[in-house]
């Protein structure tokens, strides 16, 4: 199996139109995904797998994307792993609670697509 991937990716997102969207573009810059609905499954995946880095929405049903992050970085895995919050609605006070949690980029929606590549590049040295 040849490794011409450029690095893999989960993508943690309720919304499918968005998950559908964020996945293409990611796949077409080259990336392996993985994806999850719902932060729990998002933490069993991310638990039994290695992924260059993490991109997940804020608001999830059931555990939000801060929670999320905050378990993420408890773990030695994923402590230093690049973690993108992906929102929609975000005031400065709301944009500084989510970076409190511990995420590395947020990048607000609709995504801008070269923004994102842009910024996963930066993080993801391969």
């Amino acid at each position: 199996m040849s490794n011409h991937s450029k690095g893999s990716i989960l993508v943690i997102e309720d919304n499918p139109d968005n998950m559908k969207l964020v996945i293409w573009m990611l796949e077409d810059e080259g990336y392996t995904t993985a994806s999850a609905f719902n932060a729990v499954v998002g933490l069993q995946l991310a638990a039994s797998n290695t992924y260059d880095a993490i991109l997940l929405d804020i608001s999830l049903p059931g555990m939000n994307g801060k929670e999320a992050t905050i378990k993420l970085r408890a773990t030695e895995k994923y402590q230093h792993a690049p973690i993108f919050a992906l929102t929609a609605h975000a005031t400065i006070k709301e944009k500084n609670e989510i970076l409190d949690s511990g995420v590395d980029e947020l990048i607000t929606k609709p995504i801008n697509e070269a923004l994102l590549l842009e910024r996963l590049k930066h993080h993801i040295q391969s």
